[in-house]
């Protein structure tokens, strides 16, 4: 190779694929460490890095399930269910967050959508199937209010 052919593909390297690998690592150092946040029960900063890895990473399901988390912890519940929308929306079958939405439609009494959502969860579930049980257990303390 050539001074100018190596020069030219150094320059290459620093200018694109050297960024673009800081990035990738950027990102998972950011859950990495948020999630280590979460659990030592440092929500304000949790939440700050799971956000900061969602601008690198927007499709990240888990960033959002964690958030749905936090405001969970907050007592932030419009909220809550707005991630784990999300969450589900990028990760159909994440089972964490389709019982932590079935929770929210148990709370809020809607039959309809409770009972779909089992039957979904029942597809997917895998770590959280013994969760089933009570979910139709607490369908049956349920008026079918919505139901045609």
């Amino acid at each position: 190779m050539t001074n100018i052919k190596k020069y030219k593909f150094f320059a290459f390297l620093i200018i694109f694929i050297i960024p673009i690998v800081n990035i990738v690592n950027a990102e998972i150092d950011f859950f990495n460490e948020a999630k280590q946040k979460f659990e030592a029960k440092e929500l304000k900063e949790s939440k700050f890095l799971f956000e900061r890895n969602i601008v690198f990473n927007p499709k990240d399901a888990k960033s959002y399930l964690y958030l749905a988390k936090i405001y969970h912890e907050e007592n932030n519940e419009q909220e809550k269910e707005k991630n784990l929308n999300t969450a589900l929306l990028l990760e159909p079958t994440n089972e964490d967050a389709m019982f932590m939405l079935i929770d929210i439609k148990l709370d809020k009494s809607n039959f309809s959508e409770v009972k779909d959502l089992k039957e979904n969860f029942k597809k997917i579930c895998i770590k959280l199937c013994n969760k089933v049980k009570f979910i139709e257990d607490s369908l049956k303390d349920i008026e079918p209010k919505n139901e045609s």
